[in-house]
């Protein structure tokens, strides 16, 4: 449970219809399995007890014994179990019955939830024997003599169960139909402060219907930013005239982090209340918890423990995970990009768009870019003028791929050599050729930058920049060098998409275009601006800033959700293991803190771009911090690892 994290399992028995006893070791043995395996929250079906598919037994008093017999046997053979549990079973109370969540743990009735809305059509009649539940009750509901609030949303309110050790995480309770009510009673329960919702579920199997339901439970999760442990019922039900397929699902912020159907057991992930505070905290469309009196509020404890991670964490968090949608979301994301560029082209109609090609990556895909903004407005590309600036570091294989790309793009193609130049004003200032310190490095970068501008303005054109979100972020830009432009379009793309980005425009165009763009991917990531070793790039970024994939990694979990730094490295030792070890992690994400505190008067002055997905460092809503913020906080947590 340590960093936010919280073993949740939705749990599916085998059952006998009507045969309490027989169910009650079903359940205990499910709830020993979840305990071993480190659960701390199982949500189990709706009416489990007894089965969902008891009919005209449910007014039975035999069955109500019985039942009422199995959950005091459930209660003392868990009694040692640290676990909270919620499961399903009939209860009486004022004189009717109530289809309930019996909310247990450590041999302790912890809270009794009715279900709100009773379906009454099709297949389902559960009006024919339960109440919905329409006012407060309170009473003794179980023989073993536990004084519980038993309440509706509409009057005293729904139990919420909340941790005191672990403030982020607190519990609420729905059943079934109540998910798809119009008003849900997970709506109140996220809105007073519920960060996981458990739904105890009957829901049978129909063609189609599984997606519906996946789509229910992923949406409310968005919706209430919250986790959803959904537990249906499945094998042992009556097949009379319905069949119940145990489609069990864990989702959180509208992310399916686990699911299962057609099968018994336990599905288990991890929910990250942590996260969802943050997320709420940063939402102002989240209103603020109202511990309102028609909520009934209880505590439970739980041990605090290291939580064994199961949920995927990918090494990729930019990369779309859905291969069948990738392509679809490679084009979405370079039509936003070329959308914006576009726009600007109109507004101070530019007849021309000037874009620096060294053939690297980030010039490489703000071409591509550029080319297809020219596509939207129906102009011929030769309005798009490639310039290649080579100097003391350019090596045969990038300037020749910088030439062939822009004439396979159809652009206009200019070289200027800018050799000369910087040695002229290396002469003016009195810095030695052979003093290869920042002042040789950036001294080039400027230069190039007064190039692309004085030929943007001799054509009336701007200058589209090239830098990404990985170089804004660990400050890898020279100052109104690379660093400056007319319109940034790669600004808000960290630089394992843009690697993505490019390879799958290699795909799609194929051809002469698909052959360059390819070798490109296989040129090593450059700024060279040193001279090369025997024809070959000298000057590899990732060996002097550490590997993109990492700081890419440690941008998305520091920075959109905040996490502290122990976490974002307990995060990257699962994404990445195998393949870096701790020393190296922790090395990289001290240099990531260090570079991203102290860069960030590079960032406060960034030109305009377009934002395509949920990270980007704008200074005008994005991201404000000041330039002169310490680091010292986020690196002592880190030393003291």
């Amino acid at each position: 449970m340590r960093d936010g994290f919280v073993k949740v399992a939705a749990g599916t028995p085998k059952i006998r219809v009507a045969d309490c006893d027989y169910n009650a070791g079903q359940i205990i043995a499910l709830m020993r399995e979840a305990a071993a395996q480190g659960v701390k929250v199982l949500a189990l079906p709706e009416l489990c007890v007894t089965g969902y598919t008891c009919g005209d037994l449910f007014l039975q008093p035999t069955l109500l014994d019985g039942a009422e017999r199995a959950l005091g046997r459930i209660l003392e053979e868990t009694k040692e179990l640290d676990l909270l549990t919620a499961l399903g079973m009939p209860v009486r109370a004022g004189g009717k019955l109530f289809n309930c969540a019996v909310v247990l743990q450590s041999g302790i009735i912890v809270a009794i939830v009715p279900k709100t809305y009773l379906p009454n059509y099709g297949e389902f009649y559960e009006m024919r024997w339960f109440q919905p539940c329409e006012r407060g009750w309170d009473e003794t509901l179980i023989p073993q003599g536990d004084e519980l609030a038993f309440g509706n949303y509409g009057s005293i309110g729904q139990a919420l169960i909340r941790f005191p050790e672990m403030p982020e995480l607190k519990i609420g309770v729905e059943i079934c139909e109540d998910l798809w009510a119009s008003d849900t009673p997970s709506r109140r329960l996220a809105e007073a402060g519920a960060t996981i919702i458990l739904n105890l579920s009957a829901s049978d199997e129909v063609a189609g219907k599984a997606d519906y339901r996946r789509q229910l439970v992923t949406g409310q999760s968005a919706r209430l930013v919250c986790g959803y442990v959904y537990a249906d019922a499945g094998d042992g039900e009556s097949s009379t005239d319905l069949v119940f397929s145990g489609h069990n699902m864990i989702a959180e912020n509208g992310t399916m982090l686990a699911e299962k159907r057609f099968d018994t057991g336990l599905t288990i992930s991890e929910i990250d209340v942590q996260r969802l505070a943050y997320e709420r905290q940063r939402l102002n469309t989240f209103p603020v918890a109202n511990e309102a009196e028609k909520l009934y509020w209880d505590n439970a404890e739980l041990t605090i423990s290291d939580t064994t991670l199961t949920r995927p964490i990918s090494p990729t968090p930019f990369l779309p995970t859905d291969e069948s949608r990738r392509g679809e979301r490679c084009e979405e994301i370079l039509t936003i990009a070329a959308l914006g560029l576009k726009k600007r082209l109109e507004h101070t109609n530019a007849p021309c768009a000037v874009v620096g090609l060294s053939g690297g990556l980030d010039s490489t895909l703000a071409i591509l870019i550029t080319a297809k903004a020219f596509d939207m407005l129906g102009r011929d590309r030769k309005g798009i003028l490639a310039v290649t600036m080579p100097c003391f570091g350019t090596t045969r294989r990038t300037r020749s791929n910088a030439e062939v790309l822009a004439l396979e793009l159809g652009a206009d193609f200019r070289e200027v050599n800018i050799g000369r130049a910087v040695e002229q004003h290396f002469a003016d200032i009195g810095q030695s050729m052979d003093d290869q310190s920042v002042t040789f490095e950036n001294g080039q970068a400027r230069e190039r930058t007064q190039v692309l501008m004085d030929l943007a303005n001799q054509r009336g054109g701007l200058v589209v920049g090239t830098g990404d979100l990985s170089e804004l972020a660990l400050g890898w830009a020279t100052y109104n060098g690379d660093h400056m432009s007319m319109y940034a379009v790669n600004a808000s793309i960290p630089k394992t998409l843009v690697r993505h980005l490019v390879g799958y425009e290699a795909e799609r165009l194929g051809g002469g275009i698909g052959e360059v763009l390819r070798d490109i991917l296989d040129t090593p990531v450059s700024p060279e601006l040193l001279p090369p070793k025997d024809g070959e790039i000298s000057q590899k970024t990732e060996d002097l800033v550490g590997p993109y994939e990492l700081h890419d990694f440690y941008l998305y979990y520091a920075i959109r959700w905040g996490f502290p730094p122990r976490k974002v490295l307990r995060l990257a030792g699962c994404a990445f293991d195998g393949r870096y070890d701790k020393e190296t992690l922790l090395k990289w994400l001290k240099s990531f803190y260090r570079r991203f505190f102290a860069q960030q008067f590079k960032r406060s002055c960034l030109p305009d771009g377009p934002k395509v997905g949920s990270v980007a460092l704008s200074p005008r809503g994005d991201w404000r911090m000041p330039s002169d913020a310490a680091a010292k906080l986020w690196l002592d947590e880190l030393e003291g690892i």
